[in-house]
C-alpha cells in the first residue's frame, strides 16, 4: 500500500449523519467523528468523469493519497490514474481491513462500488459529473487505443449510465456514512479555481487551492461534446 502526499496535511472534517440520533448536522458529523473517527475522501463518479483529475488536484493541494501505482499512465491517461488495486475488491466480500487505513486520505472508488461500503466508517464523498457523451467517447477511444472494441451501442450506455448516476446519488443521499459535494467536470475546466475552493470548504479549508487550481490540465481535455 502506498500513499501519496504533496504540500500541506489535510485536516479534513468529519460528514456522516447518525442513526436514530436527534441533533443539528454539525453535533451528527462529531457524533460519527467520535464514534467511527475521521472520515475517507472518496473520489467517485463514472469511469472517465474527471476523477483521476480530481485525485490530481487534491495531492496537489495536500491531501494524502491512497494509490499503489500498478495502473501506470497510458495515452488514455497521460498524468496517471491514481488507483487502488483493493478498492476493485470490495463487491467481492474480502478483507476490508485497508479501509481503516485509508482515514484521512483520499481514495479513488467508481461509482457502482459505493454500495459495498461498510457504514462503520465516514466518507465524503467528491462525485464527478461529466456530460454523458463525452464520458461515452472517451471511453470508446479508450478501448480503440487498446484495439479493443465495446459491443454495447451508444444509446443503450447512455440509458445505463443515467441510472447508474441515479442510484449513486440515491444511495449517498439514503446512508449516514456519506457526506457529498457533486463537483461537475466541465466546471472544474472552466473555473478551477472556483472548484477548488469548493471542494477545499467541503474537506476543511486546509488545502492549497492555487496548487489544486494549477494541477488541471486544459490540454487533456479532448473528448469533446455539445451537450
Amino acid at each position: 500500500m502506498a500513499a501519496v502526499r504533496r504540500g500541506p496535511q489535510d485536516g479534513s472534517r468529519m460528514g456522516c449523519q447518525a442513526e436514530g440520533v436527534t441533533m443539528a448536522p454539525v453535533l451528527k458529523r462529531v457524533y460519527r467523528r467520535i464514534r467511527f473517527g475521521k472520515a475517507i475522501v472518496m473520489v467517485s463518479g463514472l469511469p472517465r468523469s474527471g476523477t483521476s483529475m480530481t485525485m490530481k488536484m487534491l495531492v496537489e493541494g495536500g491531501l494524502e493519497l491512497l494509490t499503489d501505482g500498478i495502473r501506470t499512465a497510458d495515452d488514455s491517461n497521460p498524468e496517471g490514474y491514481y488507483e487502488f488495486e483493493k478498492v476493485k475488491e470490495l463487491n467481492k466480500a474480502r478483507d476490508l481491513s485497508w479501509l481503516n487505513g485509508a482515514r484521512g486520505k483520499a481514495v479513488k472508488v467508481i461509482s457502482y462500488l459505493l454500495p459495498h461500503l461498510p457504514d462503520t466508517l465516514n466518507y465524503q464523498v467528491i462525485f464527478m459529473h461529466r456530460n454523458l457523451h463525452e464520458v461515452i467517447a472517451s471511453q470508446n477511444k479508450m478501448l480503440e487505443q487498446r484495439g479493443e472494441s465495446n459491443e454495447t451501442s451508444d444509446d443503450r450506455l447512455l440509458t445505463l449510465f443515467e441510472q447508474e448516476v441515479k442510484k449513486a446519488k440515491n444511495l449517498i443521499a439514503a446512508r449516514s456514512c456519506f457526506d457529498a459535494i457533486d463537483v461537475n467536470h466541465k466546471d472544474v475546466l472552466a473555473d478551477p479555481l472556483q472548484q477548488a475552493t469548493r471542494i477545499n470548504q467541503f474537506l476543511g479549508g486546509r488545502l492549497d487551492i492555487e496548487r489544486m487550481a494549477a494541477a488541471v490540465d486544459q490540454r487533456l481535455y479532448r473528448s469533446r461534446r455539445t451537450s
